[in-house]
């Protein structure tokens, strides 16, 4: 198993009426940017359902030089700011609660916190975590 340190908070950057999940990601990240596979390891839908994207024990391809020792969350929309609902924060929570079990060294962070040229999740993930 690879080492973990930062659970990694991002948005999709999708407005507040668009629901797409990992399918809808997988294909933008594969056909579109030529990658291998999803760069997130989870997808958090508006309806708060959490879907799998790539395997935890591979490296994401979703926080450029940070990607070996992370795992990304996505939430669905971030567009124009903050507009999660309340069944995607409760699921992010429960996700990280599960994530933080299982790697209980690691740090809760937003995208931008590993790179400030994006406001990406839209909040300071580490302090909504640590409220």
């Amino acid at each position: 198993m690879r080492p973990i340190e930062r659970i990694v908070v991002h948005c999709a950057d999708t407005p507040k009426g668009m629901d797409i999940g990992a399918d809808e990601i997988r294909r933008w990240h594969v056909e579109d940017n030529g990658w291998r596979d999803i760069g997130y390891h989870w997808i958090v839908r508006r309806d708060g359902t959490v879907e799998a994207g790539r395997p935890e024990e591979e490296p994401g391809a979703h926080v450029a030089g940070h990607n070996s020792r992370t795992i990304g969350i996505c939430l669905i929309g971030g567009k124009g700011g903050f507009n999660f609902t309340r069944q995607q924060l409760a699921a992010l929570e429960a996700k990280v609660i599960d994530l933080a079990r299982e790697y209980p060294q690691a740090q809760v962070c937003g995208h931008t916190d590993l790179d400030s040229s994006k406001p990406c999740p839209q909040f300071d993930a580490g302090a909504w975590w640590n409220a």
